[in-house]
């Protein structure tokens, strides 16, 4: 191997690996789905250039057409005529607008399947362009979760478990013994309230407010209709006897009277 190829093999190596150490993928990825997009505006303009030649061309078919029936119908007419001379001057005419129909035709043929190209085209790199954007973006959001995890496990690396875990213990200790000592107050303060004697005057606080609740009954004069409803209520308690045992009593003694007598 010659010098100059071996030197040449150490610039390229050179140079490419300096080339790939600044190549970024995630911006590289992001410029090719923005190229990607750009490319198709122009697509469109193109396939629009293409649909214009076709639709000019159409229109040149149908004019063409339409001279050369005109043509026709004036050579009829000339020979209905018995004006040969003008006849031929028009038959001259019609073959040369024959002849330029049959190549505007043709053009007319290769424009359409150009323009039938063209759609196949479109469809194609928009299905192939659609898949790399999805690649491109699935590579970036594995990318994304690749530091995102990389991040955490750089912090679990740098968390220290046994240094937590004695203040952990410690601060749970600490609250424990607030809690029972806060317990032990509330139950003594429990126990020094004289609870009988609480009792007692709820008690007498009752019996004064039923008190005034009698007297205010007094001077409304809903005592009375209250003890007429008590009498009453009284009444319909008592069992009244049925008239034929009420009966059948004097008969009874009326005949112990009898038997005396006797």
């Amino acid at each position: 191997m010659s010098i100059w190829s071996r030197f040449k093999r150490a610039v390229k190596s050179l140079f490419g690996g300096a080339v790939s150490a600044m190549e970024d993928p995630r911006t590289i990825l992001e410029q090719n789905i923005r190229e990607l997009n750009d490319q198709v505006p122009e697509m469109n303009e193109n396939i629009a250039t293409v649909k214009a030649n076709k639709i000019m061309l159409e229109k040149e078919v149908k004019k063409t057409r339409d001279r050369v029936e005109q043509l026709s119908n004036r050579i009829k007419t000339a020979l209905k005529s018995d004006r040969e001379d003008i006849a031929k001057k028009y038959a001259k005419r019609l073959e040369d607008q024959k002849e330029s129909l049959e190549r505007t035709e043709e053009q007319l043929t290769g424009a359409e399947r150009a323009y039938e190209k063209a759609l196949k085209v479109k469809k194609a790199f928009m299905r192939e362009k659609e898949q790399k954007i999805q690649e491109a973006k699935d590579a970036l959001r594995q990318h994304e979760r690749a530091q995102w995890q990389a991040e955490i496990a750089d912090t679990m690396e740098q968390f220290e478990v046994s240094g937590l875990d004695q203040t952990h213990d410690e601060m749970v200790r600490r609250l424990d013994e607030e809690s029972a000592k806060n317990e032990a107050r509330m139950e003594m303060a429990l126990d020094s309230v004289d609870t009988e004697a609480l009792q007692i005057e709820e008690d007498a606080e009752e019996l004064r407010a039923q008190q005034v609740v009698d007297e205010f009954k007094a001077d409304m004069g809903m005592v009375e209709e209250e003890e007429a409803l008590d009498s009453e209520s009284v009444e319909e308690e008592t069992i009244d006897l049925p008239e034929d045992e009420e009966l059948e009593e004097p008969s009874k003694t009326i005949g112990k009277q009898r038997n005396k007598s006797e």
